[in-house]
């Protein structure tokens, strides 16, 4: 089934556009109360489902990790409302979609192992959101809106009870400037009591919903949330030290991540490499160095790739100078950011020789 799946995904890949385009019309042409979940522009829902499809494809082979992601997929889905008949409809739209860019590499064998492997994903998302008594969303005020710089802002959300994440983990937003856009956001700091959730969101181009979010946004604002995702957390079973590789505003799970470890008794060491094109760029770096002033075990290396020679940062992308190090086999290693920052940094640590099951990065991060 695997072999049979990537093999086909592969032959229709570099028409992925195309076929996120015939599924959505597949789908609303049988299940046509299904538009009103999603926005008048699907532009950003399409580039969604991809990178979801290939998310699937990649870890179709990993059954653990695939399981998790898709329970986190089903509860999050809660808050649109999605009941049985509609992950049927979408199955259907799916299979049908590949099967039209296939072509005559469509064969029975092919179209069982997708519907064979699409009826595990539904039960697992079906099975987790059905298990899940907890609330599909939460409402949040905004209470401050404030710009880091130019491009990036700082936004306090409040729920009215607290949301039951992990620091790493992130949340699905959405704001009243984009209703029924939802971007995923990381909130920057652990959970805490009050239900104050802090966020670091960057202007990306084209993100119609980061944008309205850094321009728009006042106090007062309402916004609605979805239920946590992601597994960026620290191994404290694994007994190895922590390497942290932090891009943009990838920064804020791995500051939440470190304000959770600095409230525990006992800490790995722990390196954060924390890049950006400039040092003006390294937005909050501050707060990470006052960190590490605090906190023993933590140490702290800015990396700019445009250097003036007077700011002491390391000089170079992030995959070249954490490369420049070693290989960190005795490292966990946490990477955020970008996903091109990922990908490159991820795919120079394997070379370098870092084993691929002591890295892990989230897939959903930008708009």
């Amino acid at each position: 089934m695997v072999e049979l799946i990537r093999g086909s995904w592969a032959l229709v890949e570099d028409r992925a556009e195309e076929l996120a385009k015939d599924f959505y019309a597949f789908l609303f042409q049988r299940a046509p109360e299904t538009r009103e979940l999603f926005p008048a522009n699907m532009q950003v829902q399409r580039s969604r489902l991809l990178r979801a499809l290939v998310h699937v494809v990649q870890m179709v082979d990993r059954p653990d990790e695939l399981g998790t992601f898709l329970s986190q997929l089903g509860r999050d889905h809660r808050k649109f409302g999605v009941v049985a008949r509609h992950y049927q409809a979408v199955g259907a739209a799916l299979v049908g979609a590949i099967e039209m860019h296939s072509g005559s590499a469509w064969t029975p064998e092919v179209r069982g192992a997708w519907l064979e492997a699409y009826g595990v994903i539904s039960q697992t998302m079906c099975t987790a959101a059905e298990a899940e008594h907890g609330p599909a969303s939460w409402l949040g005020r905004v209470l401050t809106h404030r710009r880091l710089s130019w491009d990036v802002a700082l936004v306090q959300v409040q729920t009215g009870a607290p949301i039951p994440y992990r620091a790493g983990q992130y949340l699905s937003v959405e704001t009243p400037r984009r209703p029924r856009l939802w971007r995923y956001l990381s909130p920057a700091n652990a959970p805490r009591d009050d239900g104050v959730i802090e966020f670091h969101v960057r202007a990306v181009e084209n993100g119609w919903v980061s944008r309205a979010i850094v321009a728009h946004t006042q106090p007062g604002d309402v916004w609605r949330l979805g239920p946590p995702m992601g597994g960026m957390t620290v191994d404290r079973e694994s007994g190895r030290d922590q390497l942290m590789v932090v891009g943009g505003t990838g920064l804020a799970p791995i500051k939440a991540i470190l304000e959770d470890m600095s409230r525990q008794p006992d800490n790995p060491r722990t390196e954060v490499f924390a890049g950006a094109r400039t040092y003006e760029e390294l937005y909050d770096f501050a707060s990470l160095r006052q960190m590490s002033y605090t906190n023993p075990w933590l140490s702290v290396v800015p990396v700019v790739e445009d250097d003036d020679g007077l700011s002491g940062a390391e000089v170079g992308t992030l995959a070249d100078v954490v490369t420049r190090y070693g290989a960190w086999q005795d490292h966990d290693v946490l990477v955020c950011g970008s996903p091109d920052m990922i990908r490159a940094t991820v795919s120079r640590m394997l070379v370098a020789g870092t084993p691929l099951d002591q890295i892990r990065y989230d897939p959903f991060t930008l708009d």
